[in-house]
């Protein structure tokens, strides 16, 4: 229930039950206040005049061959975002969540980094994505299983927000959802691990890390400038000490870049403490400069890893060819 249509009833002394009416007719896939039957039709009437039901609402849609699902959502004040819901066998769903409409930490390969800084997302347009998305699923007799946040925006950056999103989530009177089925993902911003790291919730932590050394860090990822790979890494061992949870190492093989047995030797001695899982992730094209690694590169990347004591997994890309694939989201048209 949003804070402010919560307010607006308490306020013209409707009865406390009535949140819960509305509450349960988002769930069950209410798209605006005419579909909230169980209100009367005055006070339907009243509240279309002051407040949205939903504060995001679906601008445009396109489906993946796979099976992904990409929407372009509309904010209250007409900002674009946009969100990814994956298919998965055995009919459960995966939702990549935005915290942010567009990003300000400029990540070279990143297509929502070249968009620049926008604003802050609020906990209702944040969790209004997952809910949105779970009556799409249940509509396919299918279910949306895990929230991802590795959408538009860096979510650390908007802590508040984010945490209030994933209690909601997370609640039995919410979405239900684990706590091991919710994963934030950081470009690095350490004040907000460490702000997760007396969090509540023990969601999942991954850390976009995409290289072995500062100096190719910081060409990629300029936060790496303010706080170098010892001191993000530093952070995350205490995430996962308090949590009793690994930390996933997102590691994206760019071609002549950070893909050498080198980078892969250099990674592992970082990483061998049993506190870390590296997934090793396929670029997918934006408009920067860069190309995947080879498969025959990226084996020997994997296997460098391997024999260093490290067991890396391949994250599929979902999704490219309707720019829905990590790093692609940038309100292209759907």
């Amino acid at each position: 229930m949003t804070d402010q249509i919560a307010s607006i009833l308490k306020s013209w002394g409707e009865p406390s039950y009535r949140l819960k009416q509305v509450d349960d007719a988002r769930r069950s896939g209410a798209r605006d206040w005419d579909d909230v039957t169980t209100l009367p039709k005055d006070l339907r009437a009243r509240l279309a005049e002051v407040a949205p039901l939903w504060t995001v609402t679906p601008d445009a849609m396109a489906e993946s061959r796979d099976g992904t699902i990409k929407w372009r959502l509309r904010t209250g004040d007409g900002l674009a975002i946009e969100s990814v819901l994956i298919k998965h066998a055995r009919g459960r769903r995966t939702l990549c969540v935005s915290s942010q409409a567009g990003c300000a930490l400029g990540c070279r390969f990143c297509a929502t980094g070249a968009m620049g800084p926008g604003r802050d997302l609020t906990a209702r347009e944040i969790a209004d994505q997952a809910f949105l998305a779970a009556d799409v699923a249940r509509e396919a007799d299918a279910r949306l299983s895990n929230v991802v946040f590795m959408g538009m925006g860096e979510p650390l950056q908007n802590t508040a927000a984010v945490f209030d999103a994933i209690r909601e989530m997370h609640s039995p009177d919410g979405l239900g959802i684990s706590a091991r089925s919710i994963a934030v993902s950081t470009a690095g911003w350490v004040p907000g691990i460490e702000e997760m790291v007396a969090f509540e919730v023990p969601v999942r932590l991954a850390l976009s890390l995409h290289a072995a050394d500062d100096d190719t860090r910081t060409a990629l990822m300029p936060i790496n400038n303010r706080w170098p790979i010892a001191n993000v890494l530093a952070a995350c061992r205490r995430y996962a000490d308090r949590t009793g949870r690994r930390v996933f190492i997102e590691y994206l093989l760019l071609d002549g870049v950070n893909d050498s047995v080198a980078d892969a030797n250099r990674l592992a001695s970082q990483l061998r403490d049993g506190r870390f899982h590296v997934n090793l992730i396929e670029y997918n094209a934006t408009t920067g400069q860069y190309r995947g690694s080879s498969p025959e590169r990226a084996t020997r990347f994997a296997e460098a890893l391997q024999e260093s004591g490290l067991h890396p997994s391949f994250r599929r890309s979902r999704g490219a060819d309707i720019a829905a694939a990590c790093g692609q989201l940038a309100n292209t048209p759907a």
